[in-house]
């Protein structure tokens, strides 16, 4: 069937369409920059289609997220006419809809990733759309990087980045094609304007500003750690508020660093706007990550009422909200930074870049002219940072690194240096990687493989291999190493799996990998916390949290057999529980399980998949699976300072969620290190010290102090202390020293059971020595008396 394509003549992008068209044709790689509502996220596929791209292979278009992968789909099949899964489909981590006659294929980064496994040169593919590239995701980056190699082997291939207007000169000159005097040429850059209006930007600095000769001496200090304030900062929101209700009517929308100044900004806007007639009926909503689903969609749906929106940076790139007229920016945010001390993930507050305030201001520019109060003078605005740093600048490398060494493509830290990312890594970050991976088992540290990718490659992949990947072996994957590459989690839970096939509770910690990979499906709504804390107190362990989730899923498990569909989903409303995150749950764990067969991970025999977990028989087996992936996440209990000595000199709390919280056990291990106010340890379990010995052999240390003779022990004893990460797993135990140190037991074992006598054995020799040594003595008494 012949698709009649057109394009919708309000959208900006469809004004330029013989021009992109002419720029998409021409060139191998296209740089595509636009604003939110630009249209080019549903038109450039059209584009393509247009081109003929379809008939010489799938055009593959990635999204960062699965909901906009399935949404823009359904969008542009509606627009060709044609039914989803037809010639438009769409493929996420637990479904898809694609079919022999598809042309465009929209899916997750993660999807293109695991298919690049399968498939070095994307030969299925004549075209790759990368959108929303300005996220700068790991995922995103690393794809941008290998489509940089793969290039020059696939010259029929081409390439558009569709990205805001945030540094898309970066990307042109990532992709820029050498010219044959030496010299290279970026890619084109066509932009796109958005659907906006103007935008009026006031500034209302909370620090007053300094004028006057002796600005040097009396200018106030400011930095990210401590901001020196004149006024203070809810105060500060609340003025803007006013001073916006004085505009004509409109939504407002607030940024905010996190939930907990998002939740003391509604308590004191509450009070303010009960003084204020303009607002008095307004309506304050919350928006964050966290929130239910149904509170997120109160934001997204306008309604009688004026709105008052409090949202984190997720408002500012991922969410749109309709219908705001006006921003109003604190200028912080949390931002994800991996420590390079701590070897944890911080989330410190930090002044947002100027392209991320630009961002929230466009915010408020969609439906009419807006206006955004910034909270911070333009002279402090001017001298942030241009641009966020990319994820790969701040996070751990080690699924990276993982996936690279998997697919061959580097076997050394100096591969993934030389690998062509957008922009390279710091080397202790890939170090960093490469110890977690070592930690966990999954890398070799010496000789003995053929360095081979699973798999192996066809002479044809040659080129997409690092240098060094092609020999020997000191950075090759272990036989862990290969699973953890096949199984779509984080790397520390992929070991917890590997390990759990061992102990024979595979299932269970399955389960747990699943549920620490999505957001918690227990909800605490801002005016229910009490009745939901209330309702999920049942599912609570006071040793362990991992256990709690397995007691959640043990739950609504019996309660699905039980219920009817429709029946199950009011029982989760009414309990405070996110049905759809508890089908992300289930649906995880059912691909897990599937990627686990081949892999050689059984789930136990004679058990059908609704089987009641065995969480209290299986306790520790469960426990030590989990340590097997949080070795450096454990901690021992400093009681003066109640807090834990963790791993490399950390020190850490645990979270007041926890129901570990006020037991504090001597030795527990963490989920996860995350650095807000301090350090604290989510998701925590009580945990036998001993237990990382018997999981990790090759990463405790041993001392020894004090070898002496015992005399009850009949041998050279010691006292042996074994620390994994610098906490003391066994803080003294006995030992046979003649294992340890032979040479100086011997000596030892002479002076003070044959020379000294303090032995009691039955050895016919040493009964003669003493009888011998004792007829001296004698003799040598009775020559002194003669003399």
């Amino acid at each position: 069937m012949s698709l009649t394509i057109t394009y919708p003549s309000a959208l900006p992008v469809s004004e330029r369409r013989e021009e992109l068209m002419e720029a998409i044709g021409t060139n191998q790689v296209t740089i595509i920059a636009g604003e939110t509502g630009s249209g080019k996220t549903t038109q450039i596929p059209k584009m393509c289609l247009e081109l003929g791209l379809g008939e010489k292979g799938l055009i593959g278009h990635t999204q960062p997220r699965r909901l906009a992968a399935r949404t823009v789909a359904e969008r542009i099949a509606e627009e060709l006419g044609v039914e989803l899964g037809q010639e438009i489909g769409f493929q996420v981590r637990f479904t898809g809809e694609v079919g022999p006659q598809t042309k465009v294929k929209l899916m997750t980064d993660g999807i293109l990733l695991a298919e690049i496994q399968r498939d070095r040169l994307l030969r299925r593919y004549s075209t790759i759309i990368i959108d929303e590239a300005h996220e700068r995701s790991l995922n995103i980056d690393f794809i941008l990087g290998y489509l940089k190699r793969i290039l020059p082997q696939r010259p029929d291939l081409k390439v558009i980045i569709t990205s805001a207007t945030i540094d898309p000169e970066r990307f042109a000159r990532h992709f820029a094609r050498e010219l044959p005097d030496g010299a290279s040429e970026p890619a084109p850059i066509l932009e796109v304007s958005g659907r906006t209006f103007p935008v009026e930007i006031r500034y209302r600095p909370l620090v007053a500003e300094v004028s006057g000769e002796d600005d040097d001496e009396t200018a106030v200090v400011r930095s990210d750690d401590a901001l020196e304030e004149d006024r203070d900062p809810l105060d500060a929101v609340c003025d803007a508020v006013d001073e916006l209700s004085r505009e004509d009517p409109g939504d407002i929308l607030i940024f905010f660093s996190g939930e907990r100044e998002i939740r003391d900004a509604a308590d004191a806007l509450a009070a303010r706007i009960k003084r204020n007639r303009v607002l008095a009926n307004a309506e304050i909503l919350p928006l964050y990550a966290r929130l239910s689903l149904a509170e997120q969609h109160r934001a997204f749906t306008p309604g009688g009422r004026r709105r008052i929106v409090l949202a984190t940076n997720v408002a500012e790139t991922s969410l749109t909200v309709p219908g705001i007229k006006y921003v109003i920016d604190t200028g912080t945010a949390r931002i994800s930074r991996y420590s390079h001390r701590t070897k944890v993930q911080r989330l410190p507050i930090e002044r947002v870049s100027q392209a991320s305030a630009n961002q929230r201001a466009g915010r408020c520019g969609r439906v009419s002219d807006g206006i955004c109060i910034r909270l911070n003078s333009e002279e402090d605005y001017l001298s942030r940072p241009e641009f966020t740093d990319p994820e790969i600048l701040r996070t751990n490398l080690a699924a990276v690194i993982l996936q690279m060494t998997a697919m061959g493509i580097a076997r050394w830290p100096k591969d993934v240096e030389a690998f062509p990312f957008v922009e390279p890594p710091e080397s202790r970050a890939i170090n960093d990687g490469v110890t977690l991976l070592r930690e966990l088992g999954a890398l070799a540290d010496g000789q003995g493989t053929d360095g081979r990718a699973q798999g192996g490659a066809r002479a044809e992949d040659d080129g997409v291999r690092g240098r060094g990947a092609a020999g020997g072996s000191k950075g090759a994957l272990t036989a862990v190493g290969h699973q953890l590459a096949q199984l779509p989690v984080d790397p520390r839970l992929g070991r917890m799996i590997v390990e759990a096939a061992r102990r024979d509770c595979a299932r269970e910690v399955m389960v747990l990998a699943a549920a620490l990979t999505i957001q918690d499906p227990r909800e605490r709504p801002t005016e229910k916390r009490q009745q939901a804390d209330e309702k999920h107190a049942r599912f609570k362990d006071e040793n362990s949290d991992f256990s709690a989730y397995l007691n959640l899923w043990n739950y609504l498990q019996e309660k699905q057999r039980e219920l009817s569909s429709s029946a199950f989903r009011r029982l989760c409303k009414a309990e405070f529980i996110n049905y759809l995150r508890v089908r992300e749950w289930q649906e995880l764990f059912q691909q897990l399980r599937q990627l686990a067969r081949p892999l050689g991970i059984s789930l136990g025999q004679g058990r059908d998949t609704e089987a009641r977990l065995e969480a209290g028989a299986k306790h520790d087996a469960i426990h030590q699976s989990l340590l097997a992936g949080l070795l450096s996440h454990i901690g021992l209990l400093d009681e003066r300072k109640r807090e834990y000595a963790g791993a490399r000199g950390t020190r850490f709390a645990i979270f007041p969620g926890s129901a570990l919280f006020k037991k504090n056990p001597t030795y527990v291990m963490a989920a996860e290190l995350v650095e807000t106010s301090r350090l604290w340890a989510r998701a925590a379990a009580k945990i036998d010290p001993e237990w990382a010995e018997l999981v990790a052999p090759h990463l405790v240390k041993r001392t020894y102090s004090e070898p002496h003779w015992s005399k009850r022990m009949g041998a050279v004893m010691a006292y042996e202390k074994v620390t994994l990460y610098g906490v003391p797993v066994i803080p003294q135990r006995r030992v046979n020293f003649g294992r340890i140190d032979q040479p100086l037991a011997r000596e030892l074992f002479i002076r003070h059971a044959l020379v000294e006598g303090d032995w009691r054995t039955h050895h016919t020799f040493f009964k003669r020595n003493r009888a011998l040594l004792e007829e001296v003595d004698e003799l040598e008494t009775r020559m002194r008396q003669r003399g």
